[in-house]
């Protein structure tokens, strides 16, 4: 089927679906969640197929974000039933007024309509989106890359089960069968169509789609999270916050790919960094450490060049400098950061607060790891993905975000 044939039977159904009431919403996203289990041979065949194709094609670390297990599908068959308990986006009154004339003037939630997304190797995404549309009320048309072609067709064909065999339009959710670069130029530029594309992928994909677009795009930003340990941190909280933050899982936008650390505990902290993230990990893999010039003076490792602190790595490399107080770590953060996560550790609630005020990131934190930045952390359910734009949706894109809004004025026979 052509793009522009499963775009027009998405607008189609998107009309169904903003009628849904949420009983049959929450209905449909239970069906969803059981389905997925029923069809979990066939999910994971699939996938297996994808990982196959890729595994002389990317690296290890992505090969994980592409592969999919019991464990994996069942937590994603989980994550369903937790948006199914959130409240319903729709139909809120965001606000109400009574005119001098006796207007009622309410402004009220309403559905996006057609939602398209454009991702790269995560089959994980196709269900989130899928979910949190069908939740509020859109029609959700999903782009996978090629590498997770295979994953993303069985997955949103076990959804589509789902909805026949609730007796709704399947077309509520769809796949686009091209996935060459012109094909996602065709859905980037389907005006009338899309009333909302998300790209959720790495810093080309995004580029391309704010760069090329002619529908309404939310910028999704890539994840070169920053973690500065200041001269007042505890530092046991700090080395055990960033060795989460950036070996839990590398591969992910909330990973720490930049620390800072105050010079004033630098010769202290960083050794034992060090220790924790390269010498010490037995057993798991080792963490390539890019040092700015203080950095490298205290510790050994890879001198790093301009280009390491403006990389997303994804991987198990991280790029260290050190600064001078907690407003040159501000600047170095401004100048390289991509407005994703960023965190300060200290026991200094000044420092804090100085931190959280001259950050203009999505996501800051005192005292946590970034890794927190996530719909299901966050109490969304799932997400769409991390805006770090600041116009409608910013940071993880819940089911507020998948909104709109729309004024309905309540009359008694007034004229102007």
């Amino acid at each position: 089927m052509t793009t522009m044939e499963i775009l027009k039977n998405a607008k189609k159904a998107s009309f169904d679906a903003a009628l849904l009431t949420e009983e049959i919403k929450n209905e449909a996203l239970l069906m969803i969640s059981k389905q997925l289990l029923e069809d979990e041979n066939e999910i994971l065949s699939e996938n297996e197929k994808d990982v196959f194709k890729a595994k002389d094609a990317i690296g290890s670390v992505m090969i994980d974000r592409l592969t999919l297990t019991h464990d994996r599908l069942y937590a994603m068959s989980e994550s369903v039933k937790e948006v199914c308990v959130l409240p319903d986006p729709v139909g809120r009154v965001l606000d109400e007024t009574i005119r001098p004339n006796g207007l009622k003037i309410q402004k009220i939630s309403v559905p996006m309509g057609v939602v398209a997304i454009i991702f790269e190797s995560r089959p994980n995404v196709a269900l989130d989106a899928a979910v949190l549309c069908l939740k509020s009320g859109n029609a959700c048309v999903l782009r996978g890359g090629k590498e997770a072609y295979a994953s993303v067709g069985a997955i949103v064909k076990s959804i589509r089960r789902a909805l026949s065999k609730m007796g709704l339009d399947e077309n509520m959710v769809s796949q686009i069968e091209d996935v060459t670069r012109e094909g996602a130029n065709e859905l980037m530029r389907a005006r009338g169509y899309v009333d909302l594309l998300i790209p959720r992928g790495g810093a080309g994909l995004i580029r391309a789609c704010v760069e090329n677009a002619t529908v309404p795009v939310i910028e999704t930003g890539t994840g070169i999270c920053h973690i500065f340990v200041d001269k007042d941190a505890d530092i046991e909280k700090a080395l055990s916050i960033c060795v989460n933050a950036k070996t839990s899982r590398p591969s992910v936008c909330n990973a720490m790919e930049s620390l800072i650390v105050h010079k004033d505990v630098a010769e202290k902290f960083l050794p034992m960094l060090k220790a924790k993230l390269v010498d010490e990990r037995k057993g798991n893999h080792p963490v390539e450490l890019r040092l700015d010039e203080r950095a490298h003076m205290i510790i050994d490792g890879i001198k790093a060049t301009d280009a390491d602190f403006d990389t997303e790595f994804l991987d198990y490399i991280l790029a260290v400098a050190v600064a001078d107080d907690v407003k040159d770590a501000l600047l170095h953060i401004r100048a390289h950061s991509t407005g994703h996560s960023e965190a300060i550790i200290t026991e200094n609630t000044e420092t804090a607060d100085a931190f959280l005020k001259g950050c203009g990131s999505a996501a800051v934190y005192v005292n946590a790891s970034t890794r927190f930045t996530d719909g299901g952390e966050f109490g969304l359910g799932c997400e769409m993905g991390i805006s770090t734009q600041k116009l409608h949706a910013r940071g993880p894109m819940g089911l507020e975000a998948m909104t709109a809004y729309q004024y309905r004025i309540f009359g008694n026979g007034q004229i102007r």
